[in-house]
């Protein structure tokens, strides 16, 4: 059955190593059953409802992806869209969350329709082949980042206005501590570090699970340092709690009362150019994309994409889109729509788990987006660096990312630096309209905000 429906030995794997892939992919993402709740119950939604559309709308969505298109790439609320939605749209604005809910709804729309018109597919496969390959490189320093971050190893340092290794003053200035990760302490640090060193030497020996063995055996060793909480009298099940407080809570009223075009825009635009930059980045790590570049099936994939948005807002999250963790499932060999659907069944399951899910420390996972964007980078060898028309827009692209941090950034000035440099240059038929297009809407952007 599993031969037939996601063609195995066509993609040179297997039911285990899909298994075991979407398991990975499940513990690197696992934690949006957590943080997502937290961040839009700031909103005021209620946290119990968040969780369980959260699940709901990540297996949806990994389950569309899985069986339309076929790919091990995993779906869930997006992490920056949530934060936009509840600190810039709800608490800045004064939206009410219902009407915030509208505005996703309506931006799934927007994507439905670009997506069966084959408008976004023809933005994937118009990217030329040295920025698809940037694009996977600077996701990984982007994964990366978000990892060293998690951990509390990478800080902000306000004495030079950037980023800076953590040290002893931050634990002890109560103005520094509130720029640390909740929950980091020296201990969190030093476990993560030995995340890091375990995982990356089980890697190193290519002990098969390696990625998946590094979250278990951290998170077991942070037990008896406190940074593995498991409080008295735990239960590892619960039954979920009612979806009914924010199924269909949508406002469209307010939408049209507020004039909701730019915060619409918003939505769409870094949903957009997040979904295309994970699914290039990820599809060319996993060598999904064919010899000219293109992605097979990209619009399957994006119309999963565009479903679950909608499914999501109606069940009361943020904006759905994929998700780049699934990088540590196709580095465990995950190649199929198996590995997906995998981990859409764990999300059905962890809504009975969520206490058990919930013990898995920030400091056992971001060991393992560490690892994953040193895989990310294998990509940036068969970039031409001596040819500066394809080195310097795949350098903005690379750096952009993890500097603006948001992958849509990097895509953004990716184009823009491409497109500049052969129109100066006399280039100009290596421009193709979707590209010439892409880059008139970005410009655009920059002065609309």
């Amino acid at each position: 059955m599993f031969e037939q429906l996601f063609k195995l030995r066509e993609n040179h794997t297997n039911v285990k190593t899909e298994i075991l892939a979407g398991l990975t992919t499940f513990m690197t993402m696992a934690y949006i059953i957590i943080v997502n709740p937290l961040i839009l119950s700031d909103a005021g939604m209620p946290a119990g409802a968040v969780m369980v559309a959260t699940c709901l709308a990540a297996a949806l969505g990994t389950f569309l992806m899985g069986f339309m298109a076929n790919y091990p790439f995993a779906l869930a609320p997006g992490m920056g869209l949530n934060a936009f939605f509840t600190y810039v749209v709800v608490l800045d604005m004064g939206l009410s969350w219902q009407a915030a809910l509208a505005a996703v709804f309506i931006s799934g729309l927007i994507f439905l329709a670009l997506t069966v018109t084959k408008v976004r597919e023809a933005i994937v496969n118009s990217i030329p082949l040295s920025l698809k390959y940037a694009v996977s490189v600077g996701i990984g320093l982007f994964i990366a980042l978000i990892g060293f971050k998690n951990a509390g190893i990478i800080v902000h340092n306000p004495a030079t206005g950037t980023l800076g290794l953590v040290n002893p003053s931050y634990f002890v200035d109560e103005s520094l501590q509130q720029l640390l990760p909740f929950g980091t302490t020296p201990q969190s640090i030093l476990l993560a570090v030995f995340g890091l060193i375990i995982t990356g030497v089980m890697v190193a020996k290519r002990v098969k699970g390696a990625l998946l063995w590094g979250i278990l055996i951290t998170t077991i060793a942070g037990i008896p340092f406190g940074v593995t909480k498991i409080g008295e009298g735990f239960s590892p099940v619960s039954m979920p709690p009612s979806l009914g407080e924010t199924f269909l809570a949508m406002d469209f009223r307010a939408v049209f009362d507020y004039g909701l075009i730019p915060i619409i825009f918003a939505f769409t635009f870094v949903d957009l150019f997040d979904t295309i930059g994970t699914l290039v980045g990820v599809a060319s790590k996993a060598n999904l994309l064919d010899e000219k570049g293109r992605l097979p099936k990209a619009n399957k994939a994006l119309l999963a994409d565009s479903l679950a948005t909608i499914a999501g807002a109606a069940m009361g999250t943020s904006t759905t889109t994929t998700y780049v963790e699934s990088a540590s499932g196709v580095a465990e060999g995950g190649r199929t729509g198996l590995t997906a659907v995998t981990t859409g069944v764990l999300f059905l399951i962890a809504l009975f788990f969520s206490p058990l899910v919930g013990i898995i420390p920030s400091a056992a996972t971001a060991p393992v987006l560490i690892i994953v964007g040193i895989f990310m980078m294998e990509p940036v060898v068969k970039i031409d660096f001596s040819d500066y028309l394809e080195a310097i827009p795949a350098f903005f692209a690379i750096t952009m990312m993890p500097l603006a941090f948001s992958i849509a950034e990097g895509i953004v000035f990716g184009v823009l630096a491409y497109t500049a440099l052969r129109f100066f240059t006399g280039r100009f038929k290596d421009i193709s309209l979707t590209m010439w297009v892409l880059t008139i809407l970005f410009i655009i952007r920059f002065f609309i905000g």
